[in-house]
């Protein structure tokens, strides 16, 4: 039982270092800016999640499914078909945010305040 509690924790640290390097390389070997490999992995956490696969990655990973940019992904579809479930197709468009909103609303107000504080560049 106390080994797969470790266990997880080494499913959770390799699945982040994936992402990690198939980002890093993908930067290097392209010429993909940081804002389209981005974009990218949304794209690809919300694939996985329309097929199931991402729920099974967290079930191993944890919380190392949960922090990188592909959990974003996963998180708008999921949300959405949840919503979708419970009242239908407007449900799709109600349900997008339903479990993003803190996390967007954090990034929004910080970057405001962070503007205030610091001078941007030209």
């Amino acid at each position: 039982m106390l080994t797969d509690n470790y266990m997880m924790y080494v499913y959770a640290f390799l699945f982040c270092g994936l992402v990690c390097m198939v980002s890093q390389l993908i930067l290097d070997n392209t010429k993909l800016t940081p804002g389209h490999v981005t974009s990218l992995f949304v794209v690809i956490g919300a694939a996985l999640d329309i097929f199931g696969i991402y729920d099974k990655i967290v079930l191993y990973a944890g919380a190392g499914a949960l922090i990188p940019i592909t959990s974003f992904g996963h998180l708008l579809i999921h949300g959405a078909m949840d919503m979708a479930s419970d009242i239908g197709t407007l449900g799709l468009a109600f349900g997008i945010f339903n479990l993003t909103s803190a996390g967007i609303s954090v990034a929004l107000f910080l970057s405001f305040v962070l503007a205030l504080i610091f001078k941007p560049r030209h």
